[in-house]
């Protein structure tokens, strides 16, 4: 955790000069893309994964046409074509699972007083009137939610609402438009779940912002963002 500490308070260090007292956000921020960036192949891949099960439709049509009365075997038959076709209904995942550690490190350096038996001083640094250690709560308990602090989760919930509807109807058209989501009826074994909850996710975002520190929701929210974005351009 302390070498993790450092490279935060590095990054906000050289940021220093342009950014200022908000040295720690932009250095959060950059970090995110960070691991954003490290992801991407991860998110190239899934986008490659979604064109190569849209374009199984058409076997996928005639195995709904060849299994019409037997719908078990509809879906051993489609599973069986993804392995061949060696195309992993779950590639989505995979770049959310892998940036949970960053998320958790993020959360539980700002939850910390002490890091290596000293002071957490980046507990100290704010985002305007809102420590970045702080929560949500913190901000009503100190001046409501038109107080300093409060502004600035305002700010926040408006600026995420705005990207959790864009992803919740990108996702919903892109689920819409994908062959593995229903078979004649019968949805592939574990996805059914999966892809009625996948586009509400994107909503999961302003709950985050409400209930962990500033700073992990700064990354909740960089993370987000970059990920409509990546949406737009991948899977268009």
């Amino acid at each position: 955790m302390s070498v993790f500490a450092s490279l935060v308070g590095h990054l906000a260090d050289l940021l220093q000069p342009l950014f200022g007292t908000g040295a720690a956000t932009a250095a959060i921020v950059l970090f995110t893309a960070l691991v954003r960036l490290l992801v991407l192949p991860l998110s190239l891949a899934a986008a490659r994964g979604q064109r190569a099960r849209a374009a199984l439709q058409p076997k996928i049509t005639e195995l709904r046409r060849r299994h019409a009365g037997n719908p078990e075997r509809l879906q051993r038959a489609v599973l069986e074509l993804h392995a061949e076709e060696k195309v992993s209904p779950l590639s989505g995942c995979l770049p959310s699972l892998c940036q949970a550690p960053a998320f958790f490190l993020l959360y539980h350096l700002f939850s910390s007083t002490t890091i290596g038996g000293r002071a957490n001083e980046l507990l100290a640094h704010e985002l305007f009137a809102a420590p970045l250690g702080g929560r949500w709560a913190d901000a009503l308990a100190g001046g409501g939610v038109f107080g300093d602090a409060g502004l600035v989760y305002v700010a926040l919930f408006a600026f995420v609402t705005v990207v959790a509807v864009f992803g919740y109807r990108h996702t919903r058209r892109t689920m819409a438009a994908d062959p593995a989501v229903a078979v004649g009826g019968e949805q592939v074994p574990g996805l059914g779940a999966v892809h009625r909850v996948m586009p509400f996710l994107s909503f999961f975002t302003l709950i985050s912002v409400a209930v962990v520190p500033l700073a992990a929701a700064l990354y909740v929210v960089t993370s987000a963002t970059w990920s409509a974005v990546e949406r737009a351009v991948l899977h268009r």
